[in-house]
């Protein structure tokens, strides 16, 4: 049996699916993330703080688009967890 989650902003800021403008971004769709992995880049006020997956799953999909403005509490993507 699968369930699913979302993994959830803890603050507001601006989203970055990327570690730089060069770089792969973190995960992509049909990826299988462990908690604690990072799946992006909340900046806010020039401090970047890392989005991280809370449990084991596989990102079925990405709520936000890279540069997206997010608040608090707002779903980022969807995990399925198995």
């Amino acid at each position: 049996m699968t369930t699913q989650t979302t993994i959830v902003s803890p603050i507001p800021g601006v989203f970055y699916r990327k570690p730089a403008p060069d770089q792969p971004e973190y995960v992509s769709l049909g990826q299988e993330v462990k908690a604690g992995d990072t799946i992006g880049l909340i900046e806010v006020m020039k401090t970047f703080y890392e989005l991280k997956a809370e449990q084991d799953g596989v990102i079925k999909q990405i709520l936000v688009e890279s540069e997206d403005i997010v608040d608090a509490g707002q779903d980022i993507a969807v995990l399925i967890i198995k």
